[in-house]
């Protein structure tokens, strides 16, 4: 099986190109604008024809396409997430219309939850952000083509590598920094949201068993820890396995998406369903690997939702 990912030097793409090469019989391909890429490729400015002479040579049988911005201006946004995917069904039509496609969406394109209520892929999409309604955009191509495809929905990322870009990477940069002093202080902005981690090892299984399955999947799955967990604690937590001796304040708002989305929990009884996928990292594990791994570099092009 040959397997093209795209956005492999990112937080989600990194775990998920490893993941795939252990595969028995796999052949991962990295797609990408580095000179070291086995398929040049740039999703936010080919042609449908630049790309598609691009893919023809490589005759893969899966494309997995973990490529996108969290951040960034409104443009930046729509070429990564929303003209990217759209850019890439066009050339895989041309170039390898059997291949099957999996995509990485977010959480993020369904809006404000309903607390205590899970939330399934056919809700109703109210993105709130142009990231959620970019990343949207980009699931609604895919999930209408006429391509094997499939689009998984990601909670909120955490675990190993954690970028800076997101809350849990964050806060460990500065734990790191603050070290064991007892006078030291975090400011953070609001932490009473409610959000849904998911292992970052956990999304590269469910991308696996996207790859790998056999037959057609349904066009979206949610692919999260399926609770609703305080980002309060996430932090508590994360600072108690530092060992963390100052103290945390919480001063004003937190992000703009924290304000109109105080509460996140997705319904993965779809994946369980379609995919035999469930979380296997609970989040307590999720937060004492992305300790243990230590502080990770921002990527260039980053992936995955922002819990905060």
């Amino acid at each position: 099986m040959r397997i093209l990912v795209l956005g492999s030097t990112g937080y989600l793409g990194a775990h998920v190109a490893e993941r795939l090469r252990a595969l028995p019989g796999a052949r991962v391909l990295v797609g990408g604008r580095s000179a070291a890429a086995d398929v040049p490729v740039d999703l936010a400015t080919d042609s449908v024809d630049r790309m598609a002479e691009a893919l023809a040579p490589a005759a893969v049988d899966t494309v997995v396409n973990c490529a996108g911005a969290t951040g960034g201006d409104p443009v930046t946004l729509a070429e990564l997430n929303a003209r990217g995917p759209a850019v890439l069904c066009a050339a895989l039509r041309r170039a390898r219309p059997a291949a099957r496609l999996v995509h990485l969406g977010s959480a993020a394109e369904y809006g404000p939850g309903a607390e205590r209520v899970r939330v399934p892929e056919s809700a109703a999409t109210r993105p709130l952000t142009a990231y959620g309604a970019t990343k949207l955009a980009g699931t609604v191509t895919v999930a209408t083509s006429d391509l094997d495809a499939v689009v998984l929905r990601v909670g909120n990322p955490v675990g190993p590598g954690a970028p800076p870009s997101g809350l849990p990477g964050r806060v460990g940069g500065l734990l790191r920094t603050a070290g064991t002093d007892p006078d030291a202080v975090l400011r953070l902005g609001d932490l009473s949201a409610y959000r849904d981690f998911v292992d970052v090892r956990d999304v590269a299984r469910a991308v696996e068993r996207a790859v790998t399955a056999t037959g057609p999947l349904p066009r979206v799955l949610n692919i999260g820890g399926g609770d609703a967990v305080p980002v309060r604690r996430l932090v508590r937590t994360l600072a108690d396995t530092a060992g963390f001796r100052g103290r945390i304040e919480e001063h004003g708002a937190g992000s703009a998406r924290s304000d109109q989305v105080s509460w996140q929990c997705s319904d993965i009884t779809a994946a369980r369903a379609a995919l035999g996928w469930r979380p296997s990292y609970s989040l307590d594990e999720s937060l004492a690997a992305l300790w243990s791994a230590g502080a990770r570099p921002p990527s260039l092009v980053p992936e995955g939702d922002r819990p905060s």
